[in-house]
């Protein structure tokens, strides 16, 4: 599997050009400061909305918003996350753009939790690290261990099967992924996800539709 490049750092969620660009702008309190479209910074509380951005949960640099139906993690400093407007509860299809890198992102969860996702078509499953697996209370250590091989060379690795996994309004049920003890950015979205559709790129696009 692949090591996912440093540049991933400053991932965000690369959905079609349209409704709203989203900020965590910082913390007051236990209220975000959320920019939207640009606008000023406005103080919102856990369970209020602002423009038609919910606030989910806030803490530390890190806070959950829910805009369209879609549930984003927002970290403060990072480039705003551009959302599209409403979208139907379920579909067959999901339409992903590249951002100025080149990188397929979205937004999505595993078993209804938030993250961030990256298209990786050389990783045989869904990979993610031990620390954002702990913060999504998956049970890893009763994976399979398996061996991996990444750019550093050969390491240790859990298999584990994931009960739900969204990503825009597309959903995959008993998923397998791989735990890493290597720190990761963002969930890469390998085959495991990958090979239940079919995959069209249209130059920054790429089309998944299910089979």
């Amino acid at each position: 599997m692949r090591r996912p490049a440093i540049a991933l750092a400053c991932a965000l969620a690369a959905l079609p050009a349209g409704a709203q660009d989203v900020t965590l702008h910082g913390m007051l309190g236990s209220k975000a400061l959320l920019v939207v479209d640009g606008g000023r910074p406005q103080a919102v509380a856990v369970g209020q909305s602002w423009q038609g951005v919910e606030l989910l949960s806030a803490s530390g640099e890190h806070a959950v918003v829910r805009v369209g139906g879609q549930e984003l993690a927002l970290r403060i400093g990072r480039t705003p996350v551009h959302v599209q407007g409403p979208q139907p509860a379920a579909s067959s299809h999901l339409t992903l753009y590249a951002n100025m890198a080149g990188h397929f992102l979205a937004a999505g969860s595993i078993n209804g939790q938030p993250v961030q996702f990256m298209v990786d078509t050389g990783a045989s499953y869904v990979a993610l690290g031990q620390a954002q697996a702990e913060q999504l209370k998956l049970d890893w250590r009763r994976g399979r261990p398996v061996r991996m091989h990444t750019a550093n060379g050969e390491t240790r690795g859990w298999l584990i099967q994931l009960e739900r996994v969204r990503v825009g309004d597309v959903t995959a049920h008993g998923v397998e992924a791989v735990v890493t003890p290597m720190g990761m950015p963002v969930v890469l979205l390998g085959n495991s996800f990958l090979n239940r559709f079919d995959m069209q790129r249209r130059g920054s696009q790429m089309l998944l539709s299910r089979q």
